[in-house]
């Protein structure tokens, strides 16, 4: 009987095929929403955490301030390391690998007659390290230039391209930055964005003492790069670097720090975890239009069972039971709803590429979400199409044949 039932069904959907699909659409619209929303979301999720992972691995950032950000926001005010704090945490901390220090400028830069805007980076040869970074060409510093201050550089991948080309090596190029000329001695393997949107290829890395000689004309550290040891206690770590670097900067008991320390994994967790949030709070209201589709089903077969009633009566008065003209509209109902998931989820398979590949987000395909969305789109079909059948299977078989 069930086959049967479904049978006619089909016919029915097949007899109206523009309403059927009209029908359908607030279903279709829901399920294609919903799995689009969730797919992306689990797409920016692992996307953040592979940025966040290209900074480098069991690291942590301590940056002068009371708070993370550019230091006219987090901080004005608060002085900056010296080297000696550099090497005062790399050899009395234990658990770490290496601790580098980091100082920055914008400037523009110029080679073969181009120029471009770019970040300078001084450091040593432990940034390397700490950052993750590997060479894809050349050399990194010798200790003499490190010392001396020497004019030799390291470009990213995105300067490389904007100033020499690809088709040709920069080693042993001059690069001309401010007022003084640098040999380019490397390059490095492209990272691609970072967690903030940034490009991360876009850079040069001069010795720290070239920068601050040459560049920057101070002997401030802006951020020291703390790589830890594998299995070293995270918190352990960071607690130690705190107390450290209170007791170097002489601050008492009562007061505060004028520094911070960021975890990266800290803050994968914190932003996978927003990504998260937001993608549920998406897909929450994308799911209202499944709860519409629902509606619109109910609409049209409401409509369905006043267009029958005569048949309705006739299969009544030839011996059909109540709960077999009940099944009928029931699995007519989610005939249509099963149909509008399935037709979404296709919809949704297409959509979630096409939006990543313009995003540039992975393409994550989640059978359980699909799964979810199609039974949940078959069980609208239940909730919405049990009053109209209802309705039908209770008409009055007179009432019913004389129905015009």
């Amino acid at each position: 009987m069930l086959l049967n039932t479904l049978l006619l069904a089909l016919r029915e959907v097949r007899r109206n095929l523009l309403r059927s699909f009209l029908t359908m659409l607030g279903i279709v619209i829901g399920v294609a929403a919903v799995i689009t929303m969730v797919t992306l979301g689990r797409g920016a999720t692992q996307a953040v955490q592979q940025q966040i992972a290209s900074l480098g691995t069991n690291l942590l950032q301590v940056r002068p301030g009371q708070r993370m950000g550019p230091p006219a926001l987090g901080g004005a005010g608060a002085p900056s390391f010296k080297e000696a704090d550099v090497e005062a945490i790399a050899t009395q901390i234990g658990g770490v690998s290496v601790a580098a220090p980091e100082a920055r400028s914008s400037v523009t830069v110029v080679a073969n007659g181009r120029n471009w805007s770019t970040t300078v980076t001084g450091s040593t040869n432990d940034w390397l390290q700490a950052g993750s970074w590997t060479l894809a060409e050349g050399r990194t510093f010798s200790e003499a230039e490190l010392q001396a201050g020497a004019a030799v550089c390291i470009i990213g991948s995105t300067l490389r391209r904007e100033l020499y080309g690809t088709s040709e090596s920069p080693l042993g190029q001059r690069l001309r930055i401010k007022s003084f000329s640098c040999e380019v001695i490397g390059l490095l393997a492209g990272k691609g964005q970072g967690a903030m949107g940034n490009d991360q290829d876009d850079m040069a890395l001069l010795p720290l003492h070239t920068l601050q000689r040459r560049v920057t004309g101070t002997t401030r550290v802006g951020t020291i790069l703390v790589s830890m040891r594998e299995g070293s206690d995270t918190a352990r770590v960071k607690q130690a670097v705190s107390d450290l670097l209170r007791e170097r900067r002489k601050l008492g008991p009562a007061d505060d720090d004028n520094f911070n320390v960021l975890d990266t994994q800290q803050l994968a967790q914190t932003l996978s975890g927003t990504t998260e949030i937001l993608t549920a709070l998406l897909g929450a209201v994308a799911a209202v239009s499944l709860l519409v589709g629902g509606i619109g089903i109910m609409n049209i077969m409401l409509v369905s069972v006043t267009e029958r009633t005569r048949e309705i009566g006739i299969r009544l008065a030839i011996g059909a039971l109540e709960r077999e003209v009940l099944l009928q509209f029931l699995v007519e109902a989610v005939v249509l709803a099963a149909l509008g998931g399935l037709i979404g989820l296709a919809l949704a398979a297409g959509a979630g590429m096409l939006l990543g590949q313009l995003m540039g987000l992975p393409y994550l395909f989640d059978p359980g979400i699909n799964i979810l969305a199609f039974l949940f789109s078959a069980g609208i079909g239940i909730v919405f199409g049990y009053f109209p059948a209802r309705r039908a299977a209770r008409l009055d078989p007179i009432d019913a044949l004389r129905h015009e």
